[in-house]
């Protein structure tokens, strides 16, 4: 990390504090599965940060699928992986973090993902009550790489995003950190043991 010190910090939820995406993938699997729809590994994690929605959109598109509803696939996705919350652990290295700056400093968690699944999956790692402020994708309207969730983050918890360190494990969250102004961390870095398509090019 950089010399840089933050009055506020700003964290991704899944794969950033929770460690979720091969349990997102594999409610990926059986749905496209379902569903008849191709999507690879590959590409599942370099759409990290990207609603569920969104992505279904493009998948319904490039495969010429009008027959997929995105709305509705997107609520059956979340439920197949609600049925896999008890199997979600922390990413330790950096929950540490936020552990250690909780009532110290602002701090907000900013999600491309649900507000129903990222309000549990943060009561599920009692942590929730550590964050002043949780934004998802119900928030804003323009998604990762866009700037518009952190800064709204920011916004959130009275902190100038030029003086707020974000958190985040895909390329397209880093983007939107960048952009927004903030210092960014790629949490990729910190941890071992992550899928070679979770890795991604790394900055």
């Amino acid at each position: 990390m950089s010399s840089f010190i933050p009055a506020g910090l700003v964290f991704d939820c899944d794969g950033t504090l929770a460690d979720t995406m091969p349990l997102h993938w594999r409610a990926w699997q059986e749905l496209t599965e379902r569903h008849r729809l191709v999507f690879s590994e590959t590409r599942f994690y370099s759409l990290g940060g990207v609603p569920t929605r969104d992505i279904l959109r493009m998948l319904a598109q490039e495969q010429e699928r009008p027959d997929i509803d995105p709305l509705a696939l997107a609520h059956e996705k979340e439920e197949l992986y609600l049925h896999f919350l008890p199997e979600v652990g922390p990413v330790e290295e950096v929950v540490a973090i936020a552990r250690e700056h909780r009532g110290k400093i602002p701090m907000s968690v900013a999600s491309g993902g649900s507000r129903h699944a990222i309000r549990h999956i943060l009561e599920h790692l009692d942590i929730l009550g550590w964050f002043d402020a949780v934004v998802t994708n119900e928030d804003v309207t323009r998604q990762k790489p866009a700037p518009d969730i952190f800064l709204e983050a920011a916004r959130r918890i009275g902190v100038d995003p030029l003086r707020c360190r974000g958190f985040e494990d895909t390329d397209l969250g880093m983007q939107a950190i960048r952009a927004a102004g903030m210092d960014a961390v790629d949490v990729r870095h910190m941890r071992t043991g992550l899928p070679p398509a979770a890795l991604g090019r790394g900055h």
